[in-house]
């Protein structure tokens, strides 16, 4: 039977406890920093060679539904009653609203050196050190809004501007794609810059400091993120009735893109599992 996705803002007391508690006990049993190092080693970009799964690539939506999923899974093998909440980051904006409280996932990082100082995820817990990352920071570290070049969250038209994209995905099929569906979302913009950072991107750049690169899993909020953003992918193939992932067949021979990204019906690793079969989940979860 299908389970529900609830938004952040609507959890009881007692379901951001059990939420909390899951990671936490996630963290401790090692299977948490599992995940970071996953995401560390998929996080291929347009410039490094061989094949890109995660980001820069089709393949960014559904390889991040099923790793979320896995996450999931995770937690409800210690609390059958958890599922990942989404941030809908396009109507809780303030630094203050969920999920930045207390009883969640804690506030900003201090101005001297981005370091998280309050809620379960403070390193001052105890509970909550780095372990695997791309500095030797031990400490969970944000930045809300980059105030060295303020950014702010994405609007709700920047989103539906996502949305009305009729096609999943184009050539080049990398960040430099102009249109389709698949790069609204993610975020490469062009220019320089925080103007460069769209949608999914920019909510990166304004939690700032782990969130910013292939670290980001280390900051609990990456799941609320992409939550929100695998239910983007939900709205848009509701919107656009028949609209597939793309592309169907693998690039010819001697496109650039050949051997970089996956077709419809390739293996995605590190699951033996096609970007076609996670188009459909509504028999695991919905949304509220």
């Amino acid at each position: 039977m299908a389970y529900t996705r609830k938004d952040v803002s609507t959890l009881t007391r007692g379901e951001r406890r059990r939420f909390v508690g899951a990671l936490l006990e996630l963290k401790r049993r090692g299977e948490y920093d599992e995940f970071v190092r996953m995401h560390i080693d998929h996080y291929v970009s347009d410039g490094d060679g061989g094949l890109r799964t995660a980001h820069m690539a089709p393949s960014f939506l559904p390889w991040h539904r099923r790793f979320v999923l896995e996450l999931e899974k995770a937690l409800r093998r210690i609390d059958d009653s958890v599922t990942v909440p989404y941030w809908d980051w396009t109507r809780d904006r303030t630094t203050t609203s969920v999920p930045w409280t207390v009883d969640l996932l804690g506030g900003n990082g201090r101005r001297s050196d981005k370091r998280v100082m309050t809620g379960p995820f403070a390193y001052g817990t105890g509970r909550w050190t780095i372990t695997e990352g791309l500095t030797d920071t031990e400490y969970l570290t944000r930045d809300f809004g980059y105030p060295r070049n303020p950014v702010g969250l994405p609007t709700a038209r920047d989103l539906d501007a996502a949305l009305a994209e009729p096609v999943y995905d184009k050539a080049p099929w990398n960040s430099v794609t102009r249109g389709g569906f698949r790069n609204r979302l993610e975020g490469w913009g062009q220019g320089t810059g925080n103007g460069s950072w769209l949608n999914h991107n920019r909510v990166h750049r304004w939690v700032g400091g782990h969130m910013v690169g292939g670290a980001s899993v280390n900051d609990p909020v990456f799941w609320l993120h992409h939550a929100f953003i695998d239910l983007q992918w939900t709205r848009w193939q509701q919107r656009h009735q028949g609209a597939r992932y793309l592309p169907a067949k693998p690039p010819a021979r001697g496109d650039s893109q050949r051997g970089r990204i996956l077709a419809r019906d390739e293996r995605m690793p590190p699951w033996n599992v096609t970007p076609g079969q996670m188009e459909e989940i509504g028999s695991v979860y919905r949304y509220a």
